[in-house]
């Protein structure tokens, strides 16, 4: 059974990955930073429907951590699939923004995505098959008032992902981005009401965290197999 690891797992998108991959018969990692309880209620969640799950936690933007216990986690086996989902938000428009909002930003998106996937490649490498997913934005598409970080963050992992997807083509191991726009769940239902949802939103309605989590578990298939270096939206046509 091959294993997946999901950064940011206890939320709603990474909680939909969770489940929508247990289904495909991965072993799931599920790994939160502050809410253990709730990673750990998702890993039940999965085996009691007769999956194969652990819960997990350590902070992505502390490299020796995290180095220590993604190592734990491959004692018993290469991790094939990553799915970066691990990110925060702390808006500010960029005249009022101070250093911490910056940095903290980036540091979970950009630098965690580093700090997960760099001591798990070789590992990955050896056995020549492996699926890393990178969690973006719409806004590192497009860009939004107040998120220059956020952006800034999301737009330098997409170039990060077209790299890394060169680097590893030839081991069977496709690197991928996916860019949700505005999705239903706690992240977003506060920010936008309905009528600013359809002002936005072509399709005239927010996504779903499931519709990201079917997108996701098709690019980790076989079928996908030659789809790699692509950034991918599912935003109900808003770029």
């Amino acid at each position: 059974m091959k294993k997946a690891l999901i950064t940011g797992a206890s939320g709603d998108i990474g909680s939909a990955i969770c489940y929508r991959l247990a289904k495909q018969n991965f072993h799931i990692i599920v790994h939160s930073n502050t809410q253990l309880k709730k990673a750990k209620s998702i890993a039940l969640t999965i085996q009691q429907n007769g999956g194969s799950a652990e819960a997990v936690a350590f902070d992505v933007t502390d490299a020796k951590s995290t180095e220590s216990a993604v190592s734990k986690l491959i004692e018993s086996g290469a991790i094939q699939v990553i799915i970066n989902n691990a990110g925060i938000h702390s808006d500010a428009p960029m005249a009022g923004m101070d250093l911490k909002k910056w940095s903290s930003v980036i540091d979970v998106s950009l630098n965690g995505f580093f700090n997960v996937t760099q001591p798990l490649l070789l590992p990955m490498i050896q056995t020549r098959w492996g699926r890393i997913i990178n969690m973006s934005s719409v806004a590192g598409v497009m860009g939004n008032r107040g998120q220059a970080n956020y952006s800034a963050a999301k737009s330098a992992l997409h170039g990060a992902t077209k790299s890394l997807a060169q680097e590893l083509a030839s081991r069977k191991i496709t690197v991928n981005a996916i860019a949700p726009g505005i999705i239903e769940g706690s992240m977003t239902g506060n920010n936008f009401d309905k009528d600013t949802i359809k002002q936005l939103v072509p399709m005239k309605r927010a996504g779903k965290a499931d519709e990201v989590a079917a997108l996701v578990a098709f690019l980790c298939s076989d079928d996908a197999s030659y789809i790699s270096g692509q950034i991918i939206g599912v935003n109900g046509a808003m770029a």
